[in-house]
């Protein structure tokens, strides 16, 4: 049967079959073989969008604004403290505003308790740029990634290193358990996700072939996986004093040489980005002058090195909201 999903939107993978998780991988292919070969899409011409950003981005922001404008669309950005949302009006005025002036909105904050809100009540589809809980635009550009790189999804041994309670490691085990992949939390314990994820992810996997393992050991997290992955130690919006902790906490769980040595040939290195691999940023360079260290969650050896395949993954949010916006709009 075809897949339509015109209208829906898109707010977490858990509301997603595999199938249709297959179907935005295979469009998303499809924009991207157009874009680098230059064929015009703009399929999408008359209609608007607006981009919610109360978190600031780099990647989300571009991907969305380029997809649009690829599409033909119109796109309006409103960065934080440039509308009124939350503030002066609700959550749910602002979603119907904004649902009679535009065709899709994007939202990239703290909760997903909002963007659910915006959902309820915008009647156009709205599209999770990012929250606390998860970030599932990011989870298509990863296994889009991963099936370019390895040739397959099912039955690949992913591990992920670090804050496995934060929106990436939750949303990399569903998406995981979504697509068949035998997922990997490698982390300490007191930063293990929330049980109830943990076993709805297991019942995906049951029913697809897959697998969710929780540990903190290092060397069983590492050893023959096919894909390592890791993200910052502190996300966005969290205080500057959990830095000293997450710094004791996760330096046993860096990516480094020895991590990369024990996985299976042919094995690849993922991160969302930002990263601290080394201290060519303000943070980066802040954290070593406190702290004495210079790399966090990734060696810059691992991050410059040919298993390191996170500037294709990059690209790769492009072409997936380009997908997703199509998707839920043509």
């Amino acid at each position: 049967m075809a897949v339509n999903i015109r209208g829906r939107s898109f707010l977490k993978l858990l509301d997603y079959t595999p199938a249709e998780i297959r179907y935005l991988l295979d469009l998303s292919k499809n924009f991207k073989d157009m874009k680098r070969a230059g064929v015009p899409h703009r399929w999408l011409e008359g209609k608007n969008i607006v981009l919610l950003f109360e978190k600031t981005s780099t990647r989300t922001r571009c991907s969305f604004e380029v997809a649009g404008m690829d599409l033909g669309m119109g796109v309006t950005y409103l960065e934080p403290g440039s509308s009124q949302m939350g503030k002066k009006e609700s959550i749910a005025d602002t979603a119907r505003v904004l649902g009679r002036m535009y065709d899709g909105i994007e939202y990239r904050g703290f909760s997903q308790d909002l963007v659910q809100e915006l959902s309820d009540h915008a009647g156009v589809p709205v599209w999770n740029g990012l929250t606390d809980q998860f970030h599932p635009t990011q989870m298509l550009a990863d296994l889009l990634t991963i099936e370019e790189k390895l040739g397959r999804l099912k039955g690949v041994r992913f591990t992920y290193f670090g804050d496995a309670r934060n929106n990436m490691g939750n949303s990399l085990m569903v998406a995981c358990a979504k697509m068949g992949m035998h997922f990997t939390a490698c982390a300490p314990k007191e930063l293990f996700p929330e049980e109830w994820l943990v076993e709805k992810a297991r019942d995906i996997a049951r029913e697809t072939g897959g697998s969710v393992t929780l540990t903190e050991d290092v060397t069983q997290g590492a050893t023959d996986a096919d894909v390592i992955y890791t993200d910052i130690w502190v996300s966005m919006g969290e205080p500057d004093s959990v830095w000293s902790e997450r710094i004791r906490l996760l330096t046993p769980y860096q990516v480094n040489e020895k991590v990369m040595s024990m996985t299976a040939p042919g094995a690849i290195f993922m991160h969302c980005l930002p990263s601290f691999h080394d201290t060519r940023t303000t943070i980066g360079a802040d954290i070593a002058k406190k702290f004495g260290i210079t790399e966090m969650e990734v060696t810059d050896q691992v991050f410059e090195s040919k298993q390191s395949v996170v500037f294709d993954e990059a690209e790769n949010r492009m072409h997936t909201i380009k997908a997703v916006i199509y998707a839920t709009l043509h």
